[in-house]
């Protein structure tokens, strides 16, 4: 059976999702934020005879999250999604979004496969307050637009027209932090988090000017933020499908812990 959940499902549901905390990040952090009476969100859950969760699916928006820890209603959740304009974003762990390809009526765009990672541990990161002269900085509002001009000018970001509102949104909301480095007032390297949640935070937007690389910038921003996150008690998680930014990572603490599989409309 699969219904949609209600504000009276949320203990049951959270069990359920913090058996893998860091794959489920986004999903835990939306509920988090934004409940489930919102009307850009919906959750549905598939319970088994005993009225046990079998899988979870996130709507956010025209972004749809899948998520089981077994066999579950492919069927169900694509009458679901279908009901839905198309074409759709859908992503999640590999071996479960990958079984919605194909199907007649849902429409995915860009496949784009990378891997996961978490760190659970600042034993490798060191001497975070000697590894730059640089002052390292928490961004505002006011930072916003030059963050965003700043990843425009890296070629295998992927900027959207809401990127901004996203960005500002996970400021004012405290579900994302974003540090960085400045010369002069003007931003020469940064890192954010996103979907933080009261168990984890997702990596994202590691870049650095093309004049202001092979500086250490990059590594002593993440260095700060990561300690800063996992003092919180938090859990960090970071895509990446770059073997020399996953070498990064992986010297950082970081450990692959799956495959994640994201379908962006051309």
């Amino acid at each position: 059976m699969i219904r949609k959940l209600t504000v009276e499902d949320h203990q049951h549901v959270l069990a359920f999702l913090s058996e893998e905390p860091s794959i489920n990040l986004f999903i835990i952090g939306d509920i988090e934020a934004f409940g489930y009476d919102s009307e850009f969100q919906e959750i549905w859950a598939e319970f088994d005879e005993e009225n046990e969760i079998k899988a979870v699916l996130l709507r956010y928006y025209q972004s749809f999250i899948p998520y089981a820890n077994g066999e579950f209603d492919l069927d169900g959740f694509v009458s679901i999604v279908k009901q839905y304009e198309q074409p759709i974003q859908l992503s999640g762990k590999s071996d479960i979004v990958e079984k919605f390809e194909g199907i007649d009526g849902l429409l995915l765009g860009r496949k784009q496969t990378t891997f996961f990672a978490e760190c659970l541990t600042d034993e490798c990161l060191g001497d975070v307050s000697g590894s730059t002269s640089r002052e390292i900085s928490k961004a505002g509002i006011e930072d916003v637009d030059q963050i965003i001009e700043l990843r425009c000018a890296i070629d295998e970001f992927h900027i959207t027209s809401d990127s901004r509102n996203m960005l500002v949104k996970a400021m004012e909301t405290g579900t994302g932090r974003t540090y960085y480095t400045g010369d002069n007032g003007r931003i020469t390297s940064c890192v954010s988090t996103t979907a933080e949640n009261s168990m984890s935070a997702m990596i994202v937007g590691v870049c650095t000017r093309k004049e202001n690389r092979r500086q250490g910038l990059a590594t002593a921003i993440m260095q700060k933020l990561f300690k800063d996150v996992l003092d919180e008690g938090k859990t960090l998680c970071l895509f990446y499908d770059n073997p020399e930014a996953g070498r990064i990572y992986k010297r950082l603490g970081f450990k692959d812990i799956g495959m994640w599989t994201m379908y962006r409309p051309l």
